[in-house]
């Protein structure tokens, strides 16, 4: 409708290569002269449609042609290079959560992927993980989307709840006619497992009223292994050897290579925590060897072994750097015109993914008890050698490596379908548009985590014997012979199937494993449905202001979301190495009602060329959590043509989830230091005076060692987060420049309320660092020994008690032009985009603002983040250039009370600058090709970083081939 439109021209001139082409929309939209003809168009951010693309927050956009240019199909991963969208929710963010595994969101301005509210044409999406509303952006194909829409800021009083840092808008393709095939690969040159490729076919014919699309396709990206990342080495902290104390100008702890645990094995470990006999560890055989001893010493468990160590652990051995994912994408479109005015709109999709993500394999550190004398299995000059030292019992620490990894073998499915009417009608003389929808979406997952350890059983199966009888070793519990006075079996599912195990070395049998073994298996259902309805009209027919008539938007959403978790029985009677876990359900509804007006104060007078006023209000009532309401007022000011003025102010909510609100208690466990102990009593001003108060006893040594009962869940009482969001900036089009533009924008986002959870050490901090006496809140919270005075047990969970708050500045330079005036053929298109972020700061409690935690400049918020990209265009050719910058970042905690560049050597990643190369080029009427080298230069961060914002495979290649008919 709007291919031959000033606008339209204007935004095609917008697409560069790669992430460049990101384009403030508001600084490239061209003045349209104001005439009856004048068409409008709609972007995020607003509901009333408007002759022109300016608005007062800034608005930015990915086209199609950019996002081949990626070299993968997950739109997350994509867009979280955009220096506004932090990495830590994306595919390779995820990858150490099997709640998580295989999904990936946006988190813009780095304050929480569930404070970004991401839609589909405008509409919200159905979540992709229980208890949650964040939108699994793997279920969005890249091969159907036309354009992703960014808007920055609170935009709760537009599109409601969760749109606390913005919102995500991705258009997809319909009403095609025709038949695209689609085939596009990528692959590491560098021997890194890093692959993937995607099949997709879009077919679409228009009717005699409308159009019917069909959309297939097929993804499958390869699984990383963290071996496979070329720099990775068992990087890690040691303590540095030629430290003489605090702020002696000395390090006091180093990064090196080969930090591994010597005090743990696949092949098990004897007296990992001392014992007369010495260290011992075994071959895969089971043949016993002396353990050898670190160089440097990085905590209890770790250490340095320069050399290398062949009987140690290593994480890395066993985890991923990115999940196997496998997806199947079906979709198809609908639009038939009814009438003259009013149109049809239908939508339906499945998705089918299939994850596999590698977690550590079950372990036990230290409580694995060994009898020395009765063991089946053990050594015999081993045996005597820990009798001799008088060890009769000995602790044991393994990993279960013959088990398998705890590895995540999930299926995610997704349905979604919408219908819905739009139209306009007139009445009297007013035009109104209108739109009614409806939404129905739901997301199955069944997550499975294989190869878990029966604790119970595995002792049983641990302790064998030799039965005399047939000479093969049997469980004690098979033996009553060997079992003694007041002998109680230990299994606790299926005892009597006990079969002896061999913890030493890998040659425990199958028979054995199996019994110690059990899958963990968890189903959810999450569904989300929806009705809705908008009426868009102008004050035209009444009055007008200078500017022209005022525009309205007006409209109401009615919405239900349900969350549910059911977990196997082994799971919830806690029989494995997780705490048990129950079922889970929660449910609410929320209607709403908004209204939004742009005010045209003045329009093509002196000194106002343009003043628009506009402002947004939306009131929402959610079944638990009362009413939330936010509001937004924005202004355009354009002095003369060539300049604008903008800026936004507003109020935005995001109402607790089902997790926070519902999630039901849970028993479980936490490590906790605590702050009573004589060791952390002065750590904080407070703790003396209240650690007396609670009657414990000065010079306090409490046992750490062991882990605390946790009991946590829900909170019923939570309210709505609510966020004050501001922007102010500047859109520059000079006349005298064509197709130049300059945008610079401040932003400014503070978060109160906001909810987290609380974790058990801070809720025994909490308790006795109240200042003027003990938090009883808190201190309610928490039980001690009567006798020893120890930590027994912590109840936690979810509070309205937290504050973010994060300000920057954020610039782009644009710039079209031929190369006629150097005799040159062809165009060039340069783009420049600038992040400067001024502040992120976190506040687990906002009344205690002297506990701040500062991110900014940290690793994953650098301080600056800039893309430049350069195309160059020729007939049928065009070539691409872009690069990225990432600034120089801290590796430690630079809050106030954290660290210091003195507490780790080196205390920073260096500047990070990658390079991209790419070509498209339209072979034919129906053939283009287009092919690339992502990270030219194979620029890699050290191996010490594994933070997602980073590209840790280096150098690859992507290739694609279209067919259109």
């Amino acid at each position: 409708m709007f291919n031959n439109t000033k606008i339209a021209k204007a935004v095609r001139l917008a697409v560069v290569f790669g992430v460049s082409s990101v384009t403030t929309m508001a600084a490239n939209a061209q003045d349209v002269q104001a005439n009856e003809d004048e068409e409008v168009i709609q972007v995020t951010g607003s509901r009333i449609a408007r002759s022109e693309l300016s608005q007062p927050t800034p608005v930015v956009t990915l086209e199609a042609r950019d996002i081949q240019k990626f070299g993968t199909p997950d739109l997350g991963s994509i867009l979280s290079e955009l220096p506004a969208i932090g990495a830590g929710d994306s595919l390779i963010g995820n990858n150490g959560d099997n709640d998580v595994a295989g999904t990936s969101s946006a988190d813009l301005r780095s304050l929480g992927a569930s404070r970004t509210l991401v839609l589909v044409n405008g509409k919200r999406h159905v979540a992709g993980n229980p208890g949650e509303a964040t939108v699994d952006l793997s279920t969005i194909p890249a091969g159907l989307i036309e354009r992703v829409e960014v808007i920055t800021g609170g935009a709760s009083a537009i599109y409601g709840s969760d749109a606390v840092s913005g919102v995500i808008n991705v258009i997809l393709k319909k009403d095609y006619d025709g038949f695209d095939f689609n085939v596009t690969g990528a692959k590491s040159t560098e021997g890194v497992n890093s692959r993937n490729h995607t099949i997709s076919i879009l077919a679409g014919t228009d009717l005699e009223d409308g159009n019917v699309t069909f959309f297939a396709s097929y993804d499958r990206i390869g699984e990383v292994l963290a071996t496979d990342i070329r720099q990775y080495d068992n990087w890690g902290t040691v303590i540095n050897p030629l430290n003489t104390g605090e702020d002696d100008g000395i390090a006091d702890r180093l990064r090196v290579t080969n930090v591994m645990s010597e005090l743990i094995h696949a092949n098990g470990v004897i007296n990992p925590f001392g014992g007369a006999a010495g260290l011992w560890v075994f071959d895969d055989a089971g043949n016993p060897l002396r353990q050898v001893e670190r160089e440097n010493t990085s905590s209890f468990a770790f250490g340095n072994f320069p050399d290398g160590c062949d009987y140690c652990f290593s994480p890395e051995n066993y985890e991923n750097y990115s999940p196997e994912v496998e997806k199947v994408n079906l979709s198809s479109t609908l639009t038939y015109d009814i009438t003259d005015n009013i149109t049809f709109n239908g939508d339906v999709k499945f998705v089918r993914s299939d994850i596999k993500q590698q977690f550590q394999p079950s372990f036990r550190f230290g409580n694995i008890s060994i009898n020395v004398e009765d063991n089946a299995f053990l050594d015999p000059t081993l045996r005597q050698t820990l009798l001799d030292a008088g060890q009769n019992t000995v602790s044991m620490a393994k990993f279960f490596d013959e088990l398998g990894n705890r590895s995540a073998d999930n299926r995610r499915e997704l349905f979604r379908y919408t219908a819905g009417f739009n139209g306009a009608f007139t009445l009297s003389e007013t035009d109104f548009d209108w739109e009614l929808y409806y939404v129905y979406g739901k997301t199955t997952n069944t997550r499975n985590t294989l190869n878990d350890l029966i604790p119970s059983n595995f002792a049983s199966a641990v302790d064998s014997v030799i039965d005399p009888a047939t000479g093969e070793a049997v469980c004690r519990s098979q033996l009553a012979s060997a079992q003694g006075e007041g002998y109680e079996d230990p299994a606790k599912i299926n005892p009597a199937e006990c079969v002896a195990f061999n913890p030493f070395g890998q040659s425990s049998s199958q028979a054995a494993r199996d019994f110690v073994s059990a899958d963990v298996t968890r189903k959810d259902e999450i569904t989300q449905e929806f009705i809705g309805g908008t009426l868009v009209f102008d004050s035209s027919e009444f009055f007008e202001l200078p500017g022209g008539p005022v525009g309205i938007a007006t409209g109401f959403e009615y919405r239900e979301e349900t969350s549910g978790s059911t977990t196997d029985e082994l799971t919830k009677g806690g029989f494995l190495t997780s705490a048990a876990t129950p079922d889970s359900y929660g449910e609410y509804d929320v209607s709403e009602f908004f209204i939004e007006v742009s005010l045209p104060l003045l329009s093509g007078v002196a000194f106002a060329h343009e003043l628009t006023l506009d402002g947004a209000f939306r009131s929402a009532d959610y079944s638990h959590a009362g009413t939330a309401e936010a509001w937004k007022v924005g202004l355009m000011y354009a002095p003369f043509e060539d300049l604008r003025i903008r800026g936004t102010l507003g109020e935005a909510v995001r109402a607790p989830n089902i997790t926070e609100a519902f999630d039901p208690l849970s028993p479980g466990f936490a490590n906790v230091n605590d702050p009573c102990d004589v060791d952390n009593i002065t750590d904080d001003a407070d703790r003396i005076a209240n650690c007396a108060a609670l009657g414990i006893p000065s010079g306090f040594e409490a046992n750490d060692n062991v882990s605390v009962d946790l009991l946590s869940g829900g909170n019923a009482n939570l309210e709505s987060e609510e966020s004050e969001s501001l922007t102010i900036g500047a859109v520059w089009t000079p006349s005298y420049i064509e197709d130049f533009s300059l945008t610079l924008d401040y932003y400014d986002i503070e978060i109160t309320d906001a909810i987290t959870f609380v974790s058990a050490q801070n809720v025994v901090d909490n308790c006795v660092d109240a200042t003027g006496g003990l938090d009883q809140g808190f201190c309610s919270q928490v039980d001690r020994d009567p006798v020893t005075n120890d930590i027994s047990l912590v109840r936690s969970g979810y509070l309205n008690a937290a504050a973010l708050n994060t300000k920057g500045i954020e610039a782009q330079a644009r710039y079209v032009t031929g190369l006629g005036a150097v005799n040159l053929p062809g165009e060039v298109t340069m783009n420049l985009l600038v992040n400067k972020l001024l502040e992120l700061e976190e506040f687990e409690f906002q009344d205690r603002p002297d506990e701040i935690n500062v991110e900014d400049g940290e690793v994953g918020d650098p301080e600056w983040q800039v893309r430049f990209g350069a195309d160059y265009q020729l007939d049928d050719l065009t070539v691409s250039w872009s690069s990225r910058m990432i600034d120089r970042s801290f590796t430690l905690d630079i809050s106030p009370t954290g660290d210091t560049p003195e507490d780790t050597s080196p205390a920073f990643v260096g500047t990070i600058i990658t390079h991209d190369l790419g070509f498209s080029y339209q072979v034919s009427d129906t053939i283009a090709v287009n092919a690339g080298i992502r990270n030219l230069t194979d620029k890699l961060a050290p191996g010490y970083i594994t933070n997602a914002l980073y590209d840790l495979v280096g150098r690859r290649a992507y290739a694609g081939i279209n067919i259109s008919l």
